[in-house]
């Protein structure tokens, strides 16, 4: 497995080009060779292909836009392929408690041609998870109903290790029920409060944790902090990164 970053936790330093620009260098220079594209300013696909490349990074994982997955699918296609990335990933979905079975049922409908039109062309559509996708419909959480309904050839997950600890779930225990699937998850650490925590600062334990995404069939573990409570954000990635490397990861 592979470690990255993802740039969602950097976002306040990405809102125009320039500074997108210094963000990946950043990131490259603390050593990682992996992101995912996420809460970012608009950007060129080109443009971006030769930031990527002038940084010796790989894009392995984006958050594309809801109006563009739905109504451009085949410019997202296009340029997902300038810029080589075969995850395309939607980073939340308003699934409601009071009209969840609604919620489930739009989102089937909206998201089933997108899906199978991006695995048409070579593509993965990977669905990002928070707590809300464990409330349940008839005794089943929604992130089960999701990988029921939906095909593993068309639908992956990009696990959040919080989130699911936020939903009352065990990060173990999905990977392994959604083995095949999870080819990036996030890692994020949990500490009492809750708070989003540096990877190795909480309380999850990891050991497990890595264990079964490498039985899962992860390729990239994607260190994403979405609150760094005051901290400069590549100070948190930077430890993270760091404790990663202790493990054995790269």
């Amino acid at each position: 497995m592979r470690i990255g970053a993802q740039l969602f936790t950097v976002r306040d330093f990405c809102k125009d080009l320039d500074s997108f620009s210094e963000s990946l260098k950043k990131v490259a220079d603390i050593g990682y060779r992996y992101v995912q594209v996420s809460g970012t300013c608009d950007y060129d696909a080109k443009w971006l292909d030769f930031e990527l490349k002038k940084n010796n990074l790989k894009c392995v994982l984006t958050h594309t836009k809801p109006e563009l997955l739905l109504n451009d699918t085949e410019r997202v296609i296009e340029n997902h392929n300038i810029f080589g990335c075969k995850n395309i990933g939607l980073g939340s979905y308003a699934f409601l408690e009071e009209n969840i079975e609604e919620c489930f049922e739009n989102f089937k409908k909206d998201y089933t041609k997108v899906a199978k039109l991006l695995s048409e062309n070579g593509k993965y559509f990977m669905y990002h998870n928070h707590a809300k996708e464990f409330i349940k419909i008839g005794g089943k959480p929604v992130i089960q109903l999701l990988a029921e309904f939906f095909p593993k050839e068309i639908l992956g997950f990009t696990l959040d290790t919080y989130w699911i600890q936020a939903g009352g779930g065990n990060s173990s225990d999905w990977l392994e029920y959604l083995s095949g699937r999870v080819p990036v998850i996030h890692i994020k650490d949990y500490a009492f409060g809750p708070k989003m925590a540096v990877i190795g600062e909480g309380n999850l334990n990891f050991d497990k944790i890595f264990k079964s995404a490498q039985e899962a069939g992860t390729e990239y573990l994607v260190v994403e902090q979405d609150d760094c409570y005051g901290e400069n954000p590549f100070d948190c990635l930077k430890r993270s990164y760091d404790y990663l490397r202790a493990r054995g990861l790269f």
